[in-house]
């Protein structure tokens, strides 16, 4: 199969998972339908998970890495085959290098501002963060001026609370230990996946 060619709705992020485990997980979320997955690089030896994950399942899943804070992190995660870039911050150096190699990079913002300079800087989707902090009516207040890109709901979202996300307009969201943590087995790993993304494609069916 090809590559994703687009930031799937839903993202795994596996703080601090190990190279050891990153196979097994990875296939718990695949199976479950989950097509987005991130290695925040500060997880022990993340470029060896990522490029674990991208020999795997580079062809049928959008990998990458999280918390890329600088250009020289990007070229190092491009050298393992990570497609994706997502920062917890808005760095237009970051972003335009990872648009110069062509990967996927979804930025963290808070203000408009933060987004429109994102946009400026070649960002492939924007993401609220920590969207928890600021709620629903934040999101829709910057929707009214927002050009129409991808946003992501990122921090403090669960299954309960995603059906007012998606009513307010979000298109996707990265989910941290709502399905993953240190040393959490696999299986559990996969059935909290299932659980989520079967309430997300019932609350999208529901608008």
């Amino acid at each position: 199969m090809s590559s994703p060619t687009d930031v799937p709705p839903l993202i795994a992020i596996l703080r601090g998972i190990r190279p050891e485990e990153i196979l097994d997980v990875a296939q718990a979320l695949f199976d479950a339908g989950i097509r987005g997955i991130e290695v925040p690089l500060n997880s022990p030896e993340p470029l060896v998970s990522i490029q674990r994950l991208t020999d795997k399942y580079g062809a049928d899943c959008l990998c990458g890495a999280g918390t890329v804070l600088k250009p020289e992190q990007v070229d190092a995660v491009a050298r393992v085959g990570g497609k994706l870039i997502v920062t917890p911050n808005v760095n237009p150096a970051v972003i335009r290098r990872s648009a110069e190699l062509g990967l996927h990079t979804v930025p963290g913002f808070a203000t408009a501002t933060e987004a429109f300079a994102a946009l400026d800087a070649g960002a492939t989707a924007l993401k609220l963060f920590p969207a928890s902090t600021y709620g629903v009516q934040h999101l829709k207040a910057l929707r009214a001026v927002l050009p129409p890109i991808k946003v992501f709901a990122v921090g403090g979202i669960g299954v309960r609370t995603m059906p007012e996300w998606i009513e307010a307009g979000i298109d996707g969201v990265a989910f941290g230990s709502e399905i993953y943590a240190p040393e959490r087995p696999a299986a559990d790993v996969g059935v909290r996946a299932k659980a989520i993304v079967e309430a997300w494609s019932q609350a999208r069916g529901a608008r």
